[in-house]
């Protein structure tokens, strides 16, 4: 799930801090059109693994209107957990689009998302684990505050429309080109579950570009209710690391 969605989330601080400097010299283009590939050691998403723990891959595709700052895009991942629960898929695909923009020294991004997992329903009379969401965010230098609010049910979760989610980022350049990744976030469950299934994460990582690709390594954990976030066999939230490895063309 992007915008962390995996690496997108860990690159974008670094990535526009990059754009900044270019722009200062070579005025960017009107249309830019954005692509990325890569690999996990174990694709997280808001702290819960999607892959079971194991690799996964994934790539996506941005078009960006620089004049007026509107934006599409869609990524995709290879996961585990659908199958885990029953359900018949083992790739997430996301659609997104939205605007982004600078007003007096604050940077912001208004937008949607859509989860998709086809053929995801859980046994032949489970709901579905597609997901749209709006989102709002808030920048300031290296700090940033993002809400994502599910104007669906939310991932699988019977009556959760209204669920949301609040995200609280720091990423601030140190030594060597590295820029530390500081995150936490507070998901909220809507529905019938009264609260079992609300839950912080939060990560600690750095990453850097390389050169030929931009690489990240964090620590990510929650204190997600093991009586909410097994699936299958795996508790999806316990304390892990993982690395990443993403190029941009």
């Amino acid at each position: 799930m992007n915008k962390l969605i995996i690496a997108a989330s860990i690159f974008a601080a670094f990535a526009g801090s990059v754009a900044h400097a270019e722009e200062a010299a070579v005025p960017a283009p009107d249309h830019v059109v954005a692509y990325n590939v890569g690999a996990t050691t174990d694709y997280r998403f808001r702290g819960l693994t999607q892959s079971r723990y194991l690799p996964a891959d994934f790539g996506g595709v941005d078009y960006t209107n620089n004049p007026t700052g509107l934006y599409v895009g869609t990524w995709a991942s290879s996961i585990k957990w659908i199958t885990d629960v029953g359900g018949h898929t083992d790739v997430e695909t996301d659609i997104y689009g939205g605007k982004r923009g600078e007003i007096s020294g604050i940077s912001y991004d208004v937008g949607m998302v859509r989860y998709f997992y086809y053929g995801n329903k859980m046994g032949s009379f489970g709901p579905s684990a597609n997901t749209t969401e709006a989102y709002a965010q808030l920048g300031y230098g290296v700090y940033s505050i993002k809400y994502s609010h599910a104007l669906t049910n939310f991932v699988a979760w019977a009556d959760s429309k209204g669920s949301n989610y609040i995200d609280l980022s720091a990423n601030p350049e140190i030594a060597n080109g590295y820029v530390l990744n500081l995150h936490v976030g507070k998901q909220i469950v809507e529905g019938p579950t009264l609260g079992a299934a609300d839950y912080t994460d939060w990560k600690i990582g750095a990453t850097k570009d390389f050169g030929f690709a931009v690489g990240s390594l964090a620590v990510v954990g929650t204190d997600a209710d093991k009586g909410s976030y097994v699936f299958g066999r795996t508790y999806v939230g316990k304390t892990g690391v993982t690395a990443s490895l993403t190029k941009s063309f």
